[in-house]
């Protein structure tokens, strides 16, 4: 039996999504502070999610149907991880949730030396 060059494009588009997606799990799982952890699976698991989508539409196209579902998809998760992950930063704001991360001294006008 023998692989396609689209199989065989599917199967690297699922091993690189798999490392995006493994990074985003990590990160969700080591870092100490809610602002962080919002970050890092928001990024990375939209371009994991995204590149198994993509791989699926390789394999579809491969065997003849256009995968215009799995487009869908892909643009709907494009669209909304990033908005979802804007508005729950927006709440913790609003609820004034701090941030674990140091502040440098140059970043705040009234701290700045001379």
């Amino acid at each position: 039996m023998t692989n396609s060059p689209l199989e065989l494009m599917a199967a690297l588009m699922i091993v690189i999504a798999a490392f995006f997606l493994l990074v985003g799990a990590i990160g969700l799982a080591r870092f100490p502070d809610f602002y962080m952890r919002l970050h890092a699976p928001t990024k990375a698991s939209t371009l994991g999610v995204g590149g198994v989508l993509i791989a699926s539409m390789l394999v579809t196209a491969d065997h003849g149907r256009p995968g215009l579902a799995e487009l869908l998809i892909t643009l709907f998760v494009f669209v909304t991880a990033p908005v979802s992950a804007n508005l729950m930063a927006q709440a913790a704001l609003h609820l004034r949730h701090r941030s674990l991360a140091p502040v440098p001294d140059t970043a705040v006008p009234e701290r700045r030396p001379g």
